[in-house]
């Protein structure tokens, strides 16, 4: 018992003291990154004690955390355990090493290759007592302690995000999806998704932002994992989780923001705002839109969208807030405005504008058919180049150029501009600390601000007052 309290002791951080709110720090795309940290916290790294002649892999130390837990007392600002009950040691390596297939991590323990970190006591030292670092087995069923450390042989590590990456042997594509990234931190990866990109796989679709997600690792063993979606014609700030556990926590705090919202609360940890150009004009200059949605099947029995259902109380509807805010009105009959989505719902902005404010977006087909259908492009000004809007190819499909009010068939004039989220890499590394009180009043918020697409900054040329 002594021994495992030194080891407890040996490992311990000191808490961070407290101190006053920082100022946002600001990432913009094509102007500001972060280099990238070093071994990931999720996932396996190198490593092992001196003197081991064979390589071993190390797992982060065990930290029995509770994302949900977690995210509430991050969106809260206060301090919170955020623990759960104590895991075994087959259920710590699955979850730290997801890409690994269950039958291969029974074998390992079957086989007795899993180690755990234990501390000696060396009296040839200096001092007369130093602890050394030794390796003992470990089986499937044995419960850790916080801060116990698990090594795994390096061998193993056969499909590694390195490994998956191969398949894309393309520079310009790989070159093209790093160009996407606005920050990468150890625990997150903000990316600037460009108009056409799908963000998820599906029927047809053989590129998607998931799909490509290993492409954005150079050696780790996990790949990101989607934290929230864009449609596929929207673009702007996209979050991607680096390991398991940062994505659990950023999962749990989009549903605190929409669980917050609901119940007329105020928290800001969490704030995003897009920018679209409607057809029309809002009646008021700001508001708050509180309309429900549901889901309804069209007429050709296959094809759904989803609607304003007012005063029905059935399972299929959810509660969906936006605020708006006017940024211009144009003469030609636009409107550019902000939305900041209190809820997450699928396609809330689209229909809150479409069908609540009577002003569908520009190039929305699907929720604004009928203000499309007498569409007349806008002449080009003569001090815009008409070179810009010729369409140029890019990798995975995409297209730049075109897509303006000038078009004949615009693209979608939705873009999440920017996302404020906080510094969750932090939040990670207090969590996993041995320390019983984790403090978030002083957790930085960090800013990702996306420049608007191309055709979006074309139809703001045009519609400029001259």
């Amino acid at each position: 018992m002594a021994m495992r309290t030194a080891a407890l002791l040996f490992r311990r951080q000191a808490t961070a003291a407290a101190a006053a709110p920082k100022p946002l720090r600001q990432h913009v795309a094509g102007v500001s990154t972060v280099a990238e940290h070093d071994a990931l916290d999720g996932g396996c790294r190198a490593g092992g004690g001196e003197g081991n002649r064979k390589r071993w892999l190390e797992l982060p130390p065990f930290a029995p955390l509770d994302a949900n837990a977690a995210a509430r007392a991050i969106s809260r600002g206060d301090g919170g355990e955020g623990e759960c009950s104590n895991a075994t040691a087959i259920k710590w390596v699955r979850r730290c090493c997801p890409h690994m297939p269950a039958s291969l991590v029974q074998k390992l323990f079957r086989l007795r290759k899993v180690k755990r970190n234990l501390l000696t006591a060396d009296t040839s030292s200096a001092d007369g007592i130093a602890e050394q670092p030794r390796m003992r087995r470990v089986s499937a069923k044995d419960e850790l302690l916080p801060g116990d450390i698990l090594f795994l042989p390096a061998n193993i590590q056969e499909s590694s995000v390195a490994e998956k990456t191969k398949k894309f042997g393309n520079k310009n594509e790989i070159d093209f999806l790093r160009s996407l990234e606005i920050y990468k931190d150890k625990a997150i990866i903000v990316l600037n998704k460009p108009p056409g990109m799908p963000v998820q796989g599906g029927v047809g679709i053989k590129n998607s932002i998931d799909i490509l997600a290993p492409m954005f690792e150079d050696d780790s063993s996990e790949a990101p994992r989607l934290v929230h979606r864009l449609d596929r014609d929207c673009s702007g700030v996209l979050v991607l989780g680096r390991t398991q556990l940062s994505t659990s926590i950023m999962h749990a705090i989009f549903r605190e923001k929409t669980a917050d919202a609901l119940s007329y609360g105020t928290q800001q940890v969490l704030q995003r705002k897009y920018v679209a150009l409607v057809i029309g004009r809002p009646r008021h200059p700001k508001g708050l839109l509180s309309a429900p949605l549901a889901k309804v099947v069209l007429q050709d029995g296959k094809s759904e969208r989803l609607t304003v259902c007012a005063g029905s109380n059935t399972a299929s509807v959810q509660d969906a807030l936006t605020e708006y805010r006017v940024i211009e009105s144009c003469p030609q009959g636009y409107t550019w405005i902000e939305l900041f989505p209190r809820t997450g719902r699928k396609h809330q902005l689209r229909v809150h504008c479409a069908e609540v404010l009577g002003t569908p977006i520009v190039g929305d087909y699907k929720y604004g058919r009928q203000a499309h259908q007498n569409w007349t492009p806008l002449p080009i000004p003569q001090a815009i180049d008409e070179e810009m809007f010729k369409r140029r190819k890019l990798p995975f499909g995409l297209a730049l150029g075109g897509g303006s009010v000038a078009e004949g068939q615009p693209q979608l004039h939705l873009h999440c501009k920017q996302m404020i989220l906080p510094d969750i890499s932090v939040a990670m590394q207090r969590l996993q600390s041995s320390d019983a009180d984790h403090n978030f009043s002083d957790l930085e918020k960090l800013s990702f601000v996306a420049p608007l697409p191309l055709h979006m900054r074309l139809s703001w040329e045009i519609l400029k007052p001259v």
